[in-house]
């Protein structure tokens, strides 16, 4: 199954030596929906040792519309192992099949856009024992790759990753909430990056995450440096094989605020010619932020019901947008 698209290697599954900017931070990211429990979410752990940290999240959207979660700002004082805050990834066989688990605390909120006011949100929660236990498995190639010299020498301020890839996956597992467990068969996406990272090094995104079933999914981004420069591309994986998407365009509906996507239509075109379009239906919503220097980013984090032709599917749309 591995196949490779970029400069990247299955062994780069595993940590990266830790690299001396301040800032340096190496991540690994999995998504997971399982369609007939209409139950998904994501985990994630980011090192940033040199400061001493790791940053832990877990998200997870129940079929009521409810959403648990939990962020820490565990400690750590090296970047050998993603394994902190109650969370660990184990790399099984590189390129091929992971392990993601989580046991601890979260809250339990109703309404998941109080998250806005972090503070507020989890001080106003009830609190559940979770442990979350998923395997994934490798459902199409990796793709991605590390950056020439001339972006890697910019200044460790304005970088947001040296080096990044992402896989389609299939997922099984369990999710046990209070004693209460449930078993989750799915799809998702994983990704993994390293290099110095601020989030505020960018202007804006679109990354939208699309499983339809074991055979057909696709990635579809829209990246802004600079509220002027531009880059739209992604994949489509069909049986185990790669289609680079050439063209996109993204139509967002927006609630009141104009912020929270609520609704998208997507329309991209491979490099081969073929035009599909995708629509989205956003089923739960949570805003997320991160501070730094003054400066506010939002990352609104959707589960998605996506249609594309007769298939449903089910993913991640992320925006990121520096608010004032």
């Amino acid at each position: 199954m591995i196949e490779i698209l970029g400069n990247i290697v299955p062994e780069d599954d595993y940590t990266h030596p830790l690299g001396s900017e301040s800032n340096f931070n190496e991540s690994m990211y999995f998504n997971f929906f399982d369609p007939g429990r209409s139950v998904g979410g994501f985990v994630r752990l980011g090192n940033r040792a040199n400061e001493g940290r790791a940053e832990m999240t877990v998200c997870i959207y129940l079929q009521d519309g409810r959403v648990l979660f939990e962020f820490k700002r565990a400690p750590i004082d090296h970047n050998d192992a993603f394994d902190a805050g109650g969370m660990r990834f184990d790399v099984l066989e590189p390129g091929e099949k992971l392990r993601t688990a989580y046991t601890g605390s979260v809250a339990d909120l109703k309404d998941p856009t109080a998250m806005a006011d972090p503070a507020k949100a989890f001080r106003q929660s009830p609190r559940r024992r979770i442990a979350l236990d998923l395997l994934h498995c490798a459902a199409g190639p990796m793709y991605g790759g590390t950056k020439n010299q001339q972006e890697n020498d910019a200044e460790a301020e304005n970088q947001f990753a040296k080096a990044h890839y992402e896989q389609h996956m299939s997922v099984s597992g369990s999710l046990e909430i209070d004693g209460d467990t449930v078993q989750l068969d799915g799809y998702g996406l994983r990704d993994h990056s390293w290099g110095p990272r601020h989030w505020q090094a960018i202007h804006s995104y679109e990354w939208l995450t699309m499983n339809f079933g074991p055979d057909f999914g696709a990635m579809v981004s829209i990246i802004r440096r600079t509220a002027e420069s531009e880059r739209a591309g992604g994949v489509v994986v069909r049986n185990g094989k790669l289609e680079l998407i050439s063209e996109v365009a993204i139509e967002a509906a927006y609630e009141e605020n104009g912020l929270y996507h609520r609704a998208l239509d997507v329309e991209i075109k491979t490099h081969d010619g073929e035009e599909l379009q995708i629509s989205g239906q956003v089923k739960g919503f949570i805003p997320l932020r991160n501070r730094r220097a003054g400066m506010t980013t939002h990352i609104g984090e959707g589960m998605t019901e996506w249609r594309c032709g007769d298939q449903i599917g089910y993913g991640l749309s992320e925006f990121l947008r520096q608010v004032e």
